[in-house]
């Protein structure tokens, strides 16, 4: 987390989230922080922290489909490149790593483009979850892959799955 990014932490059918965010956009939308949360300090709600834990929740209850949040991602010129390509793949919706990228226009690319996605800080917002392998198959996922599976369930319209 950003030195001077504030934090929140939320529950969801995930567990524990947390999200931090700098006066310029959300940095970090992270699973699992049980074993972090000690050295964060105190909950500092912002705005922008706010508006981050009601459209997660909304997304949860199956209600939004789209987030709309300013991001500030902190990582390479390349991984930051990667993350808006995965910005950009609908709900419901998966692609490849080699899709990924040739959309960013080097198919060659495709470790470093999985390399970026499993470094992504935004989770779910950045729908990382949505990258597959090229059979089809789920592949890794920072935050478990039982998470990712559970995230194409919802999106899919099988909230039963993901609760």
């Amino acid at each position: 987390m950003h030195s001077s990014a504030r934090h929140l932490t939320m529950e969801s059918p995930l567990g524990r989230l947390a999200v931090a965010a700098v006066d310029e956009g959300l940095t970090y939308v992270h699973m699992g922080v049980e074993e972090v949360e000690e050295t964060w300090g105190p909950e500092e709600p912002t705005p922008v922290l706010e508006a981050a834990v009601d459209q997660l929740s909304a997304y949860f209850a199956g209600d939004l489909k789209e987030f709309d949040l300013p991001l500030a991602p902190v990582g390479t010129a390349f991984q930051r490149r990667v993350w808006a390509e995965l910005a950009k793949i609908p709900y419901g919706e998966t692609c490849s790593y080699l899709e990924v990228a040739e959309r960013i226009g080097d198919r060659k690319a495709v470790r470093a483009v999985g390399l970026a996605n499993g470094r992504n800080p935004i989770a779910i917002v950045v729908p990382c979850h949505r990258v597959i392998g090229a059979n089809g198959r789920l592949t890794g996922y920072a935050g478990g892959l039982w998470r990712k599976e559970r995230l194409l369930s919802l999106e899919r319209g099988e909230p039963a799955l993901f609760l």
